[in-house]
């Protein structure tokens, strides 16, 4: 698996993961010891959006090592920006759980994806995949975000939006969807080689309000603009010297 090619879907449980197994994912769940937890970083929005930290300990899976990589991957930037996203999937008796945020900071957009996955049949032994990836402004060439209104007849202006993709595009890795190729006659025996599409996805994310909650798109829509804001600025910036 490559992580942060992913095009996940919107979460339907907030909790659980390997549901055969009994690994701790919580902040503490169980224990009675204080806890001396890394200070996850935090935003710099003020008190109208949940800081970063907060929405890394909301979201519950392993809070602790998720914040740690993150301070470790800023590496003391101020965050202005920020979304949190937890990913929830079904495969037969288990139930799998993903979670990718992402930072923006100044000049950088950090992105942390992390897996886990059962050692055993029983789960109790897990072990936990974290992939980073530090993307400078100047490098993203799109951010799109796609919509969704039910009953658009109805929409009203200030109406909420019920799901939003977010797709962000940078230079990062491709996807090649190769098949031979061929040519118009039917008897044609000749090796023709191949032919296919190469299609950039760097990351994409859907939040829906029906899975996740209406808050859940709203932070994603403020995320949206913010990097949208931050990587115009800069082309305006590279564009004027």
């Amino acid at each position: 698996m490559t992580p942060l090619r992913r095009n996940p879907g919107s979460g339907q449980q907030p909790s659980g993961h390997h549901s055969s197994g009994n690994a701790n994912t919580g902040a503490g769940a169980g224990s009675s010891a204080p806890q001396h937890r890394p200070a996850p970083p935090v935003d710099g929005t003020g008190a109208s959006m949940p800081s970063l930290g907060a929405d890394i300990e909301r979201a519950g899976f392993y809070p602790e090592l998720v914040a740690d990589v993150l301070d470790s991957v800023l590496d003391g930037r101020e965050v202005s920006s920020h979304l949190v996203h937890v990913d929830t999937h079904f495969d037969y008796d288990e139930i799998h759980r993903h979670i990718t945020v992402l930072a923006l900071a100044g000049d950088i957009v950090a992105a942390l994806h992390l897996d886990d996955h059962a050692m055993d049949d029983a789960g109790r032994q897990i072990m936990a995949q974290v992939s980073t990836e530090v993307v400078p402004v100047r490098r993203i060439d799109s951010v799109v975000a796609t919509t969704m209104h039910p009953q658009p007849q109805n929409f009203r202006r200030g109406d909420p939006i019920a799901e939003v993709t977010l797709s962000v595009t940078w230079a990062g890795g491709q996807r090649l969807d190769l098949a031979p190729a061929a040519c118009g006659d039917p008897e044609c025996e000749a090796d023709h080689g191949y032919t296919g599409t190469s299609t950039r996805e760097d990351l994409v994310l859907r939040v829906a309000a029906e899975a996740e909650g209406q808050q859940a798109v709203d932070q994603a829509l403020a995320f949206y603009r913010e990097l949208r804001r931050a990587t115009t600025d800069d082309t305006g910036a590279r564009s004027g010297r």
